[in-house]
């Protein structure tokens, strides 16, 4: 028997361990991973920075314009390169590999130390989008050497599997990497897989176009970046308790993260808890009554057998509504689980909320607030409580559109009261925005504010957690369907801590003087609010 050769020359003369059909499909197979890497880290920043610094689509359309235009410059520098192909490919795999698994780490850190990774965003932005432009190129030059036969073909089955591996890696993010990796350590498995799949290509298939002395540097340089990426993966758990610390302060209680966003409850244990969700301050302890009486009890001046509460999985406006004995049914929209069951179970947050998932009362729904109320075929509610988040956050912007309060108004009976929180005052154009959206979908209302600590702030250092405790105006609007409700408390309204008659008449006028009229309203197809 004749023992088969342990290489094969293309037909361009390059030595190759495989067969050249076999060597032109590992290029293809690296192309493939390669794209879902480098979609992997531009999804990772969007993530981050939209929990960071908030505005999806703003952080969305920056990260995305940043790294195609990148790109773009990325494959003009290539050409540069084309002539040490196997060389420069395998020194930027490993560049992009250990650049684009630490981001999310350095993006995190800087947030945390420094209160500002905008910066920090733009850089990584165009960094990994020139060195993900430079791969198709650099992966170009290296199949020809295998084999020049039929150019036009070799170009699309690159630019498919490019394209199929970032669809690869566009599913594998939402699904796969953040629910069971989380962003920092899902980042840095996608290096450690980067940094094979370019080192296979380099080390292995294209060793013979590479000098001894370049082979050990480039094992050298890929062991070290698997060395790093691995140790970070090792110190993920620790960094992320320390940037928590910088973020929360020491005194974090609880924190998780829920499917739907991170949830975090800080403060001593002989005092109230403040919660965070995604890093903005959703309930401040000492404090939190300012804004839930003033939500809740004006809403409830009149008939309010059955309430509606859109959001509020604290159980914090459920405290206030069953503090009316005469309310029947409670019912409570939720979207994330997550909150429901720290309200059941957190110790410090049942005694914020009385224990009110206890009472029979009580109906959970887990459900998004829009598509609930678009199936809703139930009895009319009396009242109905929106507890949403800020209207400046994109991915709230549907639950302050015109359309979300068409459907609250198919749920609200005849007489029915419902009341919205829309933003601090200090944002006039957002705040009259929500006005001007009531309005249009046949409310009258009538606007009011209160004064608390700023629900909605963001964490960050010292400075930014000063920041976020100071108070604001936080402005409500109470409406009802083709008539103007009066603002005031009922006759069986319990004794409040902040609200009287008085300070709500005064706190409507101050409403008021802010308004901005001629605002048109906000719809699913043309939203109106800025963050």
């Amino acid at each position: 028997m004749i023992d088969r050769p342990q290489t094969s020359p293309s037909p361009q003369g390059t030595v190759l361990p495989v067969r050249p059909d076999t060597g032109r499909r590992l290029v293809l197979a690296a192309v493939f991973v390669c794209a879902a890497c480098g979609l992997v880290y531009e999804l990772e920043l969007v993530a981050l920075a939209t929990y960071l610094i908030g505005d999806s689509v703003t952080q969305a359309s920056v990260v995305l314009s940043l790294m195609v235009f990148a790109m773009g410059v990325g494959s003009l520098l290539a050409k540069r390169l084309r002539c040490r192909a196997a060389v420069a490919f395998g020194l930027l795999e490993a560049a992009l590999a250990l650049i684009g698994g630490l981001s999310a780490m350095v993006l995190y850190a800087s947030f945390a130390w420094f209160g500002d990774s905008s910066a920090v965003l733009v850089c990584f932005s165009l960094t990994i989008g020139v060195l993900i432009g430079a791969e198709i190129p650099l992966l170009m030059s290296l199949i020809q050497r295998i084999s020049r036969r039929d150019a036009e073909g070799t170009v699309a089955d690159l630019f498919a599997a490019d394209y199929v591996g970032a669809l690869v890696g566009g599913l594998a993010f939402p699904f796969l990497l953040l629910p069971w990796l989380g962003e920092l350590t899902g980042a840095l498995v996608t290096g450690a897989l980067n940094t094979v799949a370019g080192g296979a290509v380099v080390l292995w298939l294209f060793r013979g176009e590479l000098t001894p002395r370049w082979r050990a540097r480039l094992l050298l340089v890929n062991a070290l970046v698997l060395a790093l990426l691995a140790g970070a993966m090792v110190m993920a758990d620790d960094f992320e308790a320390a940037t928590r610390r910088a973020v929360y302060g020491p005194e974090v209680r609880v924190a998780v993260r829920t499917g739907v966003q991170e949830v975090v409850l800080t403060g001593a244990p002989s005092r109230p808890p403040d919660l965070f969700l995604n890093g903005r301050l959703k309930v401040r302890g000492h404090d939190e009554h300012r804004f839930i009486e003033a939500l809740v009890h004006p809403a409830m001046n009149g008939p309010h057998e059955r309430v509606l509460i859109l959001g509020g999985g604290d159980g914090l406006a459920a405290r206030e509504v069953l503090r009316h004995a005469d309310v029947g049914a409670l019912t409570i929209v939720e979207f994330d689980p997550g909150v429901i069951r720290l309200a059941r179970s957190d110790p410090g947050l049942t005694a914020l909320n009385d224990h009110v998932y206890d009472d029979p009362r009580v109906r959970v729904v887990t459900a998004d607030a829009f598509t609930w109320l678009r199936e809703h075929d139930e009895t009319p509610y009396d009242v109905i409580v929106s507890d949403l988040p800020d209207p400046g956050i994109s991915a709230g912007t549907k639950l302050y559109s015109l359309e979300f309060y068409g459907l609250a108004r198919r749920a609200l009976a005849d007489g029915g009261r419902f009341v919205v929180h829309a933003g601090p005052t200090a944002r006039p154009r957002t705040y009259w925005t929500v006005d001007a959206t009531l309005r249009a979908a046949g409310y009258g209302t009538v606007a009011y504010r209160v004064r608390c600590a700023e629900a909605g702030a963001a964490g960050g250092p010292e400075r930014f957690r000063a920041a976020a405790a100071r108070s604001t105006d936080w402005g409500l609007l109470l409406a009802a369907v083709g008539r103007t409700p009066r603002l005031g408390l009922g006759p069986d309204t319990p004794p409040l801590r902040s609200d009287t008659q008085d300070t709500l008449a005064r706190d409507a006028a101050a409403a008021e003087r802010t308004r901005l009229p001629g605002l048109a309203p906000s719809t699913l197809v043309h939203p109106r609010y800025t963050p």
